[in-house]
């Protein structure tokens, strides 16, 4: 993985060096499996589903990161920082950050345009995100 990059981020002020606490990224990946079920209700409305496989993705993506023994405090780099953390390509991390934006734009501006494909392609990316970091984690 690539240590020397999350070293050289946190030199920058990019990330925290903290301790790894495997309860914490007990409770964060407990946290992504629930949030990624609520995601799979078709019962909720779509935003709904988009915010809870975002969150989902989100948490898995900071277990990563604390299990590594780093924090942040902003979510892009959370989802930035997955090329190093668990080895992912830039094209994975990237549909992240597009969600993100999305999120963004609702948060701050109340505009949300979201189709079923882009729930969906998040819902699995947050399953891999589960899995890879569950994996990594017992290695």
């Amino acid at each position: 993985m690539g240590l020397d990059e999350l070293r050289n981020l946190a030199k920058i002020g990019q990330l925290k060096t903290e301790p790894c606490n495997m309860q914490e990224v007990k409770r964060l990946l407990s946290m992504a499996r629930t949030r990624l079920e609520d995601a799979s209700l078709k019962q909720m409305s779509l935003e709904g589903r988009f915010t809870s496989a975002y969150n989902a993705s989100h948490a898995a993506a900071l277990a990563a990161l604390r299990w590594h023994g780093y924090r942040s405090e902003n979510r892009f780099t959370v989802f930035q920082c997955l090329v190093h953390t668990l080895g992912w390509s830039a094209s994975q991390w990237r549909v992240l950050d597009a969600a993100h934006q999305k999120r963004n734009l609702a948060e701050y501006e109340g505009f949300m345009d979201l189709q079923e494909a882009l729930v969906t392609e998040l819902m699995e990316l947050a399953q891999k995100l589960i899995d890879d970091t569950v994996l990594m984690t017992q290695n």
